[in-house]
């Protein structure tokens, strides 16, 4: 609690960390799967850990891979602890063998590098640019802008994207 700077005899309850809101989504030839929001049984958002992550894997993102024509995919993430733990990549090398690249993986891939991973040094900052365009003032409002921005992407864009980071 702080004072208010009105009126000392106010005090103001703040949040000691303010609420976040975590997403996760993959890019491949075909399209964006996601985007994944990261709650609680109850529907809070919460933050990334190994389970939750796992579970996500496994609950969402495995069956998304099913509904696909998929073949021959290689699964990249960069190397966050909570990406990267022992059963996180066993449960990785059990879905994608040796197409996995990661941190602690078969393919061991720089987590940063601008011109290997297209999630970062282009779709993130595309995302973010209209996602916040019209300055959301709601965690719900920010979700929406998400999905309609996800939803919205013109798929020759990603093709491009792709092709850019074949070549």
């Amino acid at each position: 609690m702080q004072k208010s700077e009105a009126n000392p005899q106010v005090y103001v309850e703040t949040p000691l960390h303010p609420e976040k809101l975590t997403v996760w989504f993959a890019l491949w030839v075909g399209g964006i799967i996601g985007p994944y929001f990261f709650k609680n049984d109850e529907g809070h958002n919460v933050t990334v850990n190994g389970d939750r992550y796992r579970a996500m894997i496994t609950n969402f993102f495995i069956p998304e891979l099913n509904n696909r024509d998929v073949q021959e995919l290689w699964f990249q993430q960069d190397g966050a602890t909570c990406l990267t733990a022992r059963a996180t990549i066993d449960l990785l090398k059990d879905t994608f063998g040796d197409r996995l690249i990661s941190r602690f993986g078969p393919v061991n891939w720089p987590p940063r590098s601008c011109d290997l991973t297209p999630l970062d040094s282009f779709l993130w900052g595309y995302v973010k640019s209209l996602v916040y365009a019209d300055k959301p003032q709601t965690l719900d409002h920010l979700e929406d802008n998400i999905r309609r921005v996800i939803a919205d992407r013109r798929p020759q864009m990603l093709e491009e994207v792709i092709e850019n980071w074949t070549s």
